[in-house]
């Protein structure tokens, strides 16, 4: 009997299962040689045996008749190697074969490496093809055109050069270099496992493209909500369904996303904002935390590894088809998030990178170009205006340029409907070797600017908001870093940038837990920050605001704690932020007396309903409709755990009275047609007022903010908020023929906390307030805040 070689190349059918990268690659090596196990030969290792054994005994069983043929070595894939085209970069198919084009502007060689899956495990390269300077150059960029079978292959470049730091330069051609236009990344298939020898930053290579890599969109188009219309979301995909109690069928993916949407239907949410979904290494800060007896990981995934891939170990297909999966997976949250009326905003890091400072390894843009992708000093010492170790040249031409492309890329292919920029104030500051000449044609005179200053008209901010694509999707800067350059209200906007507004959330926080000197302020916050919008001709809109985020505290934990408890960082508490502006009603922990817990829930309301009946935009953070607590601690950035999953056991609890309130009132902001204005209240609509009407009171000690609000579609409204501990008895202004009803009040116990038409013994909780509304008074307890809505005096109590 002969043994028999067979070999199947055929690729698993998407979606494949999910595996750590050494049990993913060897079982695709078995699906690539199908029949073949190493046991036959002998071999208690999983290496096949290198020698076949042909069986031609005589029958008398004699050893000496078998005959040891060594099997020979798998063919090297061959390719027919042309020239190529510099334009477009990254690897692009067509005219049967694949282009290949990179930029480099200081190597003095460049090889592109294609690599089996199998070779990429063992740190191999299957096949190396030097570019010829003179026939595979054009300028500074570096190209080829390959044709040949690409089946079961990955790529990636090695460059050669000078190895000179204290010049920028990181030359080393024993590095394995991603494509920085790759549209996929594939290393690990499985989140959080460790690579081959146990390795954090296994070998990592790129996708090949193909004509048949397709999707079917099913006829998606861009949504295009108006930006005052939305709610927003702050969300992690893998900690939204990660938790057991989720249920979901593809817990920490972009599928479990999905699962969920309708959720978010429910509560009122029409965007998304998905924090950082570009391909990152989760084991970046892989060590052991002795508090927890778990591991720290990059949970949030703000260290970006390649702008143009989806993070793979997102899908419930790992770097199943070569990272295809993961990139169909994404469109598919994007379609079905569509379908439900829901846009989709990506959470970019174009501050710096996962490469770090000098010390951190060489990936891809550190090895292609350091000194032209990186913010250098004069001796090659990295910026670090990012506070994680490099930061990104964004105003050099050419990183400009492909940040332009990357956010191009992610708009016309996957669908996105915007972006909001990650200490955004890093792209206005002037490039390392600033140069007028080179960025404007000619010299300005007087300019001194010296590298990281900040630029008035900075050349990447203008050619995003110029771009006749880009100029036409949500634009959303968080107007700092971590430089000290703090630019709310004064972000280079163009007229369509919108900013995270910071002031917003300071100054809520402020006067909401009854700090004296902030009731003029935010009164400003009421109205959409016309201080910081109005004077540049911006909108209403082009303030997001927001109480809480991803980085600090919870909203649960904001009424909870007066300072951070880090201790689970590992970090012995002096990680986070310091001053947070928070206030635990009385007593520190989740462990309090039920009047401070009846408190807390008073202000979470309090908060919530402030964000709601703001003009601007309403942002809230992934888990705070529930009450989701992180112990008070305010920087989580390396849990991947139950302190940063979503927990909907919680969500579904009896606590989740507020989850209630907050999809009532979410849809009352979408019914009124005064909280999402294209312009700024003016008097034809808002009147202030204090304890009594038309006299508001702005001095340093109110704690009341009160007003009357015109609405076309619920007739005229009366908000107010007490932010004192003290119990007040408010005038209302009178509307002859007319009373005011209850709607919203914080101070009462759910579900009377905001009176729906479908309420049980509605009207037995509309006669308690009878009194005080027929002598136009209403009764406010401390920390509370209220909606009264104004109809025609013909109530009848029954």
């Amino acid at each position: 009997m002969e043994t028999q070689f067979l070999h199947n190349f055929t690729i698993p059918n998407y979606p494949s299962p999910k595996f750590s990268s050494k049990k993913y690659l060897r079982r695709r090596k078995n699906e690539l040689n199908a029949g073949i196990t190493s046991k036959p030969f002998g071999n208690s290792g999983t290496n096949p045996n290198p020698y076949i054994t042909l069986n031609t005994a005589t029958g008398r069983g004699d050893a000496e008749t078998a005959v040891v043929v060594e099997k020979p070595p798998p063919k090297p894939p061959t390719f027919e190697v042309f020239s190529g085209n510099p334009m477009p970069f990254g690897a692009t198919p067509g005219d049967g074969g694949v282009n290949f084009s990179v930029v480099s502007s200081h190597a003095s060689s460049a090889t592109l490496c294609l690599i089996t899956l199998s070779d990429l495990q063992e740190k191999r390269v299957t096949k190396q093809i030097a570019l010829n300077p003179l026939t595979n150059k054009t300028g500074d960029v570096w190209h080829v055109f390959l044709k040949g079978d690409f089946e079961d292959m990955v790529y990636a470049y090695r460059f050669d050069g000078s190895f000179s730091p204290e010049d920028g330069l990181y030359f080393n051609s024993s590095k394995l270099l991603i494509d920085p236009y790759a549209k996929a990344v594939v290393s690990r298939g499985e989140y959080g496992a460790l690579g081959t020898g146990d390795e954090c930053w296994p070998q990592m290579a790129c996708l090949v493209p193909s004509t048949t890599d397709e999707f079917d969109w099913e006829g998606d188009l861009p949504l295009k909500l108006p930006q005052r219309d939305l709610f927003m979301y702050e969300m992690h995909v893998r900690g939204f369904t990660r938790h057991e109690s989720s249920n979901s069928k593809y817990p920490g993916t972009y599928l479990g996303v999905v699962e969920k949407l309708d959720y978010l239907k429910k509560l009122g949410v029409n965007c998304i904002e998905l924090m950082p979904c570009h391909e990152f290494n989760e084991l970046e800060y892989y060590s052991y935390n002795p508090v927890l007896g778990d591991y720290k990981m990059n949970f949030w995934g703000y260290s970006t590894i390649n702008y143009f891939s989806p993070m793979a170990r997102y899908s419930s297909s790992g770097i199943g088809n070569y990272g295809i999966g993961a990139v169909n997976e994404f469109k598919y949250l994007v379609r079905e998030a569509h379908k439900r009326g829901i846009e989709v905003i990506m959470d970019v890091v174009f501050n710096h990178t996962a490469e770090g400072n000098e010390n951190g390894p060489i990936l891809s843009f550190r090895g292609l170009d350091n000194s032209v992708f990186y913010m250098l000093a004069p001796k090659g010492e990295y910026y670090n205006y990012s506070g994680c170790g490099n930061t990104f040249n964004c105003n050099h031409p050419i990183v400009r340029q492909f940040i332009v492309d990357s956010l191009r890329y992610w708009v016309t292919e996957m669908h996105v409907d915007g972006f909001r920029f990650d200490l955004a104030s890093i792209m206005t500051r002037s490039s390392s070797l600033w140069d007028a000449v080179n960025v404007y044609g000619s010299a300005i005179e007087g300019e001194t600017f010296t590298t990281g200053t900040p630029l008035g008209s900075p050349p990447l901010v203008d050619m995003i908001s110029n771009d006749p694509i880009l100029r036409g999707v949500k634009l959303i800067a968080e107007a700092w870093d971590c430089g000290g350059l703090y630019q709310v209200g004064m972000f280079p906007h163009w007229s369509i940038w919108s900013e995270w507004n910071g002031k917003y959330r300071d100054t809520v926080r402020q006067f909401i837990k009854g700090t004296d000197g902030f009731s003029g302020a935010f009164a400003e916050c009421l109205c959409g920050s016309p201080n910081l919008y109005k004077e540049g001709g911006r909108k209403p809109w082009n303030s997001i605001n927001f109480v809480c985020a991803h980085d600090g505290f919870t909203l649960a934990d904001l009424v909870t704690y007066n300072n951070k408890h880090n201790l689970a960082n590992g970090e012995e508490n002096k990680d986070g932020e310091d001053h947070n502006n928070s206030w635990n009603c009385g007593q520190e922990g989740e462990f309090a007396s039920i009047s401070v817990k009846k408190l807390r829930r008073r202000q979470m309301r309090n908060f919530f309903l402030c964000l709601m009946v703001s003009q601007g935009v309403p942002m809230i953070y992934m888990g705070d409709e529930y009450g989701h607590t992180k112990g008070g601690n305010n920087n989580t950035y390396c849990h991947d755990n139950f302190i940063n999953y979503f927990r909907w056991d919680k969500m579904e609890e009896s606590s989740s009275d507020f989850f209630r309130f907050c999809c009532l009132l979410s849809k009352f902001r979408h019914e009124c047609e005064s909280l999402g204005l294209n312009d700024f209240l003016t008097a034809e609509r808002l009147q202030w007022h204090g304890y009594a009407p038309g006299i508001p009171d702005w001095s340093d000690t109110s704690r009341f903010v009160a007003f009357t609000l015109r609405d076309s579609v619920k007739g005229e409204l009366y908000i107010a908020f007490n932010a004192s501990h003290v119990a007040v008895t408010v005038a209302l202004p009178e509307r002859p023929g007319y009373r005011w009803d209850p709607l919203v009040d914080t101070g009462k116990p759910a579900p009377f906390d905001f009176i729906t038409d479908d309420l049980p013994d509605r009207q037995v909780a509309i006669r308690q307030y009878a009194h005080f509304l027929d002598n136009n008074l209403y009764p406010m307890i401390s920390y509370s805040s209220i909606i009264l809505s104004l109809s025609p005096d013909n109530t009848t109590y029954s």
